[in-house]
């Protein structure tokens, strides 16, 4: 059984078949083709305003040109101290900042605050000891599963705003914080400051589609050579194209993310009624994060359950992993079944009553 990730499974059967069906006859290279001019159109629509949109083949492309866009080589891009932007890249925003700082922030779930930006401002020295900050990157969903609502993420871009920061959104999980909020993704970005978006949709049921969506028309024009130079202007883009507008379509994005959300809810249901369990914090989009006794991950691993156990440090106050206790990660996908859930809410039952792996 496999929880460890969502990018563990394919592609979604309709996205596969729009990938083969573009997949015959020649079309334009290099985003001149059918397929991405209605995907920009889509785009248009979905944001409820003219987006520029640029696809690329990763989240970690995504990311880092993302943040090379809004922050010159001297600058800093402050984010929570355990995203995905500062934890997990290889330093690859770093590198296509061309030497800008990344600044981790701390937070409760993955999440920054207005006042957290106060704090770091306050304590900045001033002068040229330190390089200037220009932006900052939040997740949505973040590394702990958490979402912002709009309201969250309006008031800290007003706060960024103030110190003439942009902001970019790391949206891996996009589909599944827009779910877990009831929003419109306009409502979500560019109506509560976000100037760019990294938009996911590997982990969400495509195969590999990842976009940079610029709501600045200014940043579009030095990003589609800054695109190129990183090597993703791809050649045959309506490959990536035709699984966008397959993922868009008849709101099958949100059906999917609605799922892979109803999984986890199921299981961390049933998780709050195994003893000696409890959740990290509140389940909002399709990951869990049980805290549980240690030795359950070697239980776990032993009954063939693909999980991984995870940092403590973003934990609220009044729950803190006590000794000899980790934290787990479970997270579910569009295509997990509910009797793959059930499963593992067993194995875990079994853990809990005291009988043997």
């Amino acid at each position: 059984m496999h929880f460890n990730s969502d990018n563990v499974v394919g592609a979604s059967p309709r996205v596969l078949a729009a990938l083969v069906a573009a997949n015959a006859g020649a079309a334009g290279s290099y985003g001149a083709d059918p397929w991405t001019a209605r995907v920009e159109a889509a785009f248009d629509a979905l944001f409820e305003r003219k987006v520029h949109v640029f696809p690329v083949t990763t989240g970690t492309a995504a990311n880092a040109l993302a943040c090379a866009t809004i922050c010159p080589p001297w600058g800093a891009l402050l984010t929570h101290r355990e995203s995905h932007v500062i934890d997990d890249e290889c330093g690859a925003p770093e590198f296509f900042m061309g030497g800008a700082k990344l600044v981790g922030l701390p937070g409760v779930g993955g999440k920054i605050t207005p006042q957290a930006l106060d704090a770091y401002f306050a304590a900045e020295p001033g002068g040229v000891r330190r390089p200037p900050v220009k932006a900052l990157s939040i997740a949505q969903g973040t590394e702990f599963g958490l979402a912002y609502d709009p309201d969250e993420i309006a008031a800290l871009s007003a706060a960024a705003r103030a110190r003439g920061l942009r902001m970019h959104m790391d949206g891996a999980r996009f589909a599944n914080a827009l779910v877990a909020c009831g929003c419109s993704p306009a409502e979500m970005t560019w109506k509560a400051g976000i100037d760019l978006l990294s938009f996911g949709a590997t982990k969400n049921g495509c195969l590999m589609a990842e976009a940079v969506i610029l709501f600045d028309a200014a940043l579009a024009e030095d990003f589609r050579f800054r695109r190129k130079r990183a090597g993703q202007t791809l050649s045959k883009q309506r490959l990536i194209s035709a699984q966008f507008e397959a993922y868009l379509a008849d709101d099958h994005w949100r059906a999917l993310a609605a799922h892979a959300n109803a999984m986890a809810a199921r299981l961390a249901a049933g998780i709050a009624a195994i003893p000696g369990l409890r959740l990290g914090w509140p389940v909002m989009i399709n990951e869990v994060f049980p805290i549980a006794p240690a030795p359950l991950l070697a239980h776990l691993h032993a009954r063939g359950v693909a999980c991984h156990d995870w940092t403590d440090d973003a934990l609220p106050p009044d729950n803190r992993a006590r000794p000899g206790e980790i934290v787990l990660r479970f997270v579910t996908s569009f295509a997990t079944v509910p009797e793959e859930v059930e499963s593992l809410l067993a194995i875990l039952r079994d853990f809990a009553a005291g009988r043997g792996a």
